[in-house]
């Protein structure tokens, strides 16, 4: 099947996410599970940050295909062509995930590398007759190669040492969008020439999140079918799957899809996507895996004291993910969320409880915070309908 290198834009109408775009999603799936498990096998400082590491590296491979997917037609044989390569190099990366600071550095280096080159090289050449999309590219590429520099130094370097080369690689990628891929010679990218189709952009982010809560689903499950059913362990599978549907309803609130039209309707769409979904979502991915790794460790021990490291999984996972999911909606609207304000605040109770407490109590805790941000945003939003004045996005 080919057609036109380029998605048609219809005006008043967004890209619809392909059946490509799902299947080249299944790659992450297996990459934030892998994430998780590393997580939870290393629970120190340096395991978070390592794990940390892995996962910005992650979600940097996905969503700059979420953006060239944004412009590209799914349905072109050469499209098709660069995807099936860029899954395959990504399941290359995910697999090299648990053993990326020891003896499969190089191959992670590699895969990572060459599928940021070579889907940018590939998106010079698509969008060789729009020059300011090709400018763009070309400025992109010139960062992806200097950051390369460093990914190669880090995968050849000891394991000490590493850390640093590839935290440097990553600080020069996530620089690049807020610095508009300034290049010597070539300048800067304004937003402007993002011409990014909003409601594709949004709907693509938010299936990123459905991945991230599906792995907790998933680890929810298999740790609960493994265990006996004490009534200890029902609770702790109670307050699990409750934080994720709680997860799930502050995200995909009515807030969800006013982001969307916010986004479409903007004259800037660009500046929206790079702040909102490439940005804001960081947070809340990592919350999302967090607080799996915590569900894990409630479900295996739900009672008895609880440690520094399973505190920080329990309550970090939900605090991260209201720090995004507020700045994600003061990017989008402008405004500071009072639910999810609050929220974070609450989680001060957790915090403070946790020397007398057990870790299923933590986790019917914070459980009971997202379930009330939820259900307060929720609220929010039907007075917002009752009353059209008011708009929805001030809760």
């Amino acid at each position: 099947m080919t057609g036109p290198m380029l998605r048609e834009r219809i005006p008043g109408q967004h890209a619809r996410v392909s059946f490509l775009e799902l299947f080249f999603d299944l790659v992450f799936v297996f990459a934030v599970t892998q994430i998780s498990h590393a997580l939870l096998k290393d629970l120190t400082w340096a395991g978070a940050l390592r794990a940390a590491l892995l996962m910005f590296a992650v979600w940097w491979a996905w969503i700059y295909t979420a953006w060239i997917t944004n412009w590209l037609n799914p349905e072109n044989t050469a499209v098709r062509a660069m995807m099936f390569v860029l899954m395959a190099l990504g399941l290359v990366m995910s697999t090299s995930l648990p053993d990326a600071f020891d003896g499969r550095a190089p191959i992670f280096a590699a895969a990572y590398v060459a599928s940021h080159v070579g889907r940018t090289a590939f998106m010079i050449w698509a969008v060789r007759r729009d020059a300011p999309l090709k400018r763009n590219f070309q400025r992109v590429i010139a960062w992806k190669l200097t950051s390369a520099v460093f990914w190669f130094a880090g995968a050849g370097a000891d394991s000490g040492v590493r850390l640093a080369f590839w935290g440097a690689a990553l600080a020069i990628e996530y620089a690049a969008p807020a610095a508009g891929f300034w290049v010597p010679g070539l300048g800067r990218t304004p937003t402007r020439d993002w011409t990014v189709e909003g409601g594709h952009m949004a709907e693509r982010c938010g299936l990123f999140i459905i991945i991230c809560l599906g792995e907790s689903i998933l680890v929810t499950g298999a740790t609960f079918a493994g265990l006996p059913w004490t009534p200890q362990v029902l609770a702790a599978f109670a307050a699990a799957f409750g934080g994720a549907v709680a997860l799930w309803w502050i995200y995909f609130s009515i807030h969800a899809d006013a982001a969307r039209d916010a986004i479409s309707a903007s004259d800037d769409p660009g500046r929206i996507a790079r702040l909102a979904y490439t940005y804001a979502h960081i947070p809340m991915i990592a919350g999302v895996i967090t607080a799996a790794a915590g569900d894990e460790l409630v479900l295996a021990h739900p009672t008895g004291p609880v440690g520094p490291a399973t505190a920080w999984v329990l309550i970090g996972g939900p605090a991260l993910f209201l720090l995004g999911a507020l700045w994600f909606k003061y990017a989008v609207f402008g405004v500071i969320a009072r639910a999810r304000t609050t929220g974070l605040l609450l989680l001060v109770i957790p915090t403070a409880a946790t020397p007398w407490t057990t870790p299923l109590g933590l986790s019917v805790m914070t459980t009971g915070v997202l379930t009330l941000v939820g259900a307060w945003e929720a609220w929010a939003s039907l007075r917002a309908a009752a009353r059209p004045a008011v708009s929805p996005s001030t809760a």
